[in-house]
């Protein structure tokens, strides 16, 4: 362990790896001497006050224990249990569930009950850890094949118990994931046993499954890909080429992609609606993750919270989904289609995070280096599965030469006489000498022993002709593994090209890769479900309440402007049932804008002024004329006229008049406006009121 320099004033906390064979036990280190440190330092009791604890000076074993043993749970978690490893894409469980498969592999499907009992052999995490696993690959199509009740990705059905349903691997598993060879066993975790460290895969796993996975202070998230395209992704590579692969779900849907850069980033997936009527629209592919029950939640959630209005919800899914959503008269079906993508799962973001083990290691990639890696990886196996069958072939020619030679010149005639081993030895040795420059190696005793175990039926019945043509077969073979070996690259490229050819059809597409969602404002695509109004009588304000004045159409994010007549307002949420009193003079949305036209009186005059609210807070009062002031009038935008009556009073002459209101400026809420009046106002109106005496010469008011 690395030297850290002791910290007084907190406890020394060991540095977790992220991942890694786990951290071994730090033994006792001595006290420092001079300038010297250590990773763990023992505190002479002389520095710390025995009625004084200090945890940061404390160190013992159980603290070393702890220590370690959190380690190796974390290090185990991340590498044994959560990430898949990046040479076979697979997480333990996986590989322990289809290297189980293999051993019981003989073409005809097993009761998964009987396959999980065999992964017990390897896997120590229970019988319905490897279950539950077992399902979800057989639900991906690719590794292992299924019959019976395997549950519903769409509907989220559970499957049979594993005793009524049997799997069997894919011929796309058994051709690209086995080859015992090439692959390194350790002893399982019982020692009975032995079990791959990982699979000799040919396939970009990884990418092609996808997986989620949360270890300690870790979480991976890949995203499955279209195998087809990963394959064409790799021919890419091997040929110095561009190319670019997205995800691809298993229950479809619309992807936007713009913010997935190759692996980093997330995306955006819709289910797909058709629109089937004026008022009908019918849901055929699910969002990845979604199911239809969890759908007809969401939009029945959104219904009843007020975000959109739903007449029906019928869910006729069986093999495929459709899932019809009828919407009430006067709602087209257009934007139910955007309400549904706003406000339920008809669109959802997933966020791709490629973590998977390297060297023993946790590593973030992305899909190119997974990709590369992959692909480099294949190479190097075709090119060992390449050696591996020359050496077979020349060992198989080596030997048939030597059977030839051995039958056709007699040698075995010279042992006859033989009366022990040596002699027998001897007498081949010698027999093959006239020959040695036919063979590729000398002879060995192993050659000697197998060629003595030569069946007389076999010596008899030695056909030359058909012996020639086996030999000619063999060295046509061994001449064209040789020339694929001088170009593994060719080799391999012809090798995926033969996959995508064979499987390509099998695996299209399901997720559309070409669209581009628009940003929907949820605002915007709200339905207004509420009916706010307000009763005067008894102060109260909502859409909660029987009312007859303010009566508004809103949807569940508006936001209402409300003015009283001392002149204070304040912006509120949409109210349920809210107690304002009966002071109320407006209630609308606000618009930071829009132009309001305001009469109002104080004890020595009145004034007029237009003004636009601007930016609020949410539930502050504010005012918008002068304390102790009374407002007379209150409109929207701007009257062409405002008619001004004046209480009677003694000596007065005019007792009506008019003013353009046009030609006060817009100002600011807090502004004062311009002089109306002295006099005192009756009332502000912008239509004239009952009593206004339209014989009376009328003046109009001259702003000063």
């Amino acid at each position: 362990m690395s030297e850290s320099k002791p910290k007084p004033s907190s406890p020394s906390q060991p540095e977790l790896p992220i991942a890694g064979a786990a951290a071994e036990s730090a033994a006792p280190a001595p006290k420092p001497e001079g300038n010297g440190g250590s990773a763990h330092i023992i505190v002479e009791e002389a520095a710390v006050p025995h009625h004084v604890f200090d945890p940061a000076n404390i160190e013992g074993p159980f603290h070393r224990r702890v220590d370690k043993g959190f380690l190796e749970y974390a290090s185990y978690v991340i590498r044994d249990r959560a990430i898949p490893h990046l040479a076979d894409g697979l997480k333990p469980v996986h590989r322990r569930i289809l290297w189980a498969l293999r051993e019981k592999d003989d073409g005809r499907f097993i009761k998964v009950a009987n396959v999980v009992g065999h992964a017990m052999q390897y896997h120590p995490h229970g019988d319905a850890s490897i279950g539950d696993a077992l399902v979800v690959l057989t639900n991906k199509r690719y590794l292992i094949e299924g019959q019976g009740n395997f549950g519903n990705i769409h509907t989220g059905d559970p499957a049979a118990a594993p005793r009524y349903i049997e799997c069997r691997l894919t011929p796309l598993a058994r051709e690209e994931l086995f080859n015992d060879e090439l692959t390194e066993f350790v002893p399982s975790y019982d020692g009975r046993n032995k079990e791959p460290v990982t699979l000799p895969s040919r396939l970009p796993l990884a990418l092609m499954l996808g997986t989620e996975g949360i270890a300690v202070g870790l979480s991976a998230r890949l995203l499955p890909h279209n195998f087809p395209e990963l394959l064409e992704a790799q021919i890419a590579i091997l040929k110095n080429q561009p190319f670019k692969c997205l995800p691809d779900f298993p229950t479809g849907g619309l992807m936007d992609a713009r913010d997935y850069q190759d692996g980093k980033g997330s995306v955006t997936v819709r289910a797909k609606i058709k629109v089937k009527d004026e008022s009908t629209v019918v849901i055929k592919e699910l969002p990845p993750g979604v199911t239809t029950e969890s759908l007809t939640t969401s939009i029945e959630d959104a219904a009843r919270k007020g975000k959109i209005k739903v007449k029906s919800i019928n869910d006729f899914t069986s093999e495929d989904v459709e899932i019809e959503v009828r919407a009430p008269a006067g709602v087209e079906a257009e934007k139910l289609v955007n309400a549904l993508y706003a406000f339920t799962d008809c669109e959802v973001s997933l966020t791709s995070r490629i973590i998977v083990i390297r060297d023993n290691r946790p590593v973030e990639l992305t899909v190119s280096e997974v990709l590369r890696a992959n692909t480099e990886q294949l190479v190097a196996l075709l090119k060992r599965e390449l050696e591996l069958r020359q050496s077979k072939l020349e060992e198989d020619l080596y030997f048939r030469t030597l059977e030839r030679i051995f039958i056709e010149e007699r040698i075995y005639k010279k042992i006859e006489q033989c009366k022990t081993n040596e002699a027998v030895h001897t007498a081949v040795v010698d027999g093959f000498k006239p020959f040695a420059a036919e063979f590729s190696r000398a002879l060995a005793d192993a050659d000697i022993e197998r060629l003595l175990q030569v069946r007389i039926r076999r010596i008899s019945l030695f056909d030359i002709s058909k012996h020639r043509e086996e030999m000619d077969k063999l060295k046509a073979e061994l001449a064209e593994v040789k020339k694929h070996l001088k170009n593994v690259k060719a080799y391999t490229i012809a090798h995926l090209e033969g996959l995508l050819a064979k499987y390509g059809p099998q695996y299209p597409r399901l997720t559309s890769k070409s669209s581009r969602h628009e940003e929907l404002d949820a605002k915007a695509v709200a339905f207004k479900a509420f009916k706010v109004a307000y009763d005067r009588e008894s102060g109260y304000l909502g859409y909660k309440v029987n009312g007859d004045e303010f009566k508004l159409e809103c949807t569940k994010f508006d936001k209402l402007l409300l003015v009283f007549k001392d002149g204070s307002y304040k912006v509120v949420e949409l109210p349920e049932k809210l107690f304002i009193g009966p002071e109320l003079i407006f209630c609308g949305f606000p618009e930071r804008e829009r132009v309001f036209t305001c009469a109002y009186t104080d004890r020595n005059a009145s004034y007029l002024k237009r003004f636009t609210f601007g930016g609020t807070i949410l539930n502050k009062t504010y005012n918008c004329i002068p304390e102790k002031s009374r407002i007379l009038l209150l409109v929207v935008d701007t009257p062409k006229v405002l008619y001004v009556r004046y209480k009677p009073a003694p000596h007065q002459k005019v007792s009506q008049q008019t003013c353009n209101p046009a030609k006060v400026e817009v100002r600011t809420p807090k502004t004062l406006g311009r002089q109306l009046s002295i006099k005192d106002i009756s009332s502000v109106t912008p239509e004239p009121t009952r009593g206004w005496d339209d014989s009376v010469a009328t003046t109009e008011i001259v702003f000063a």
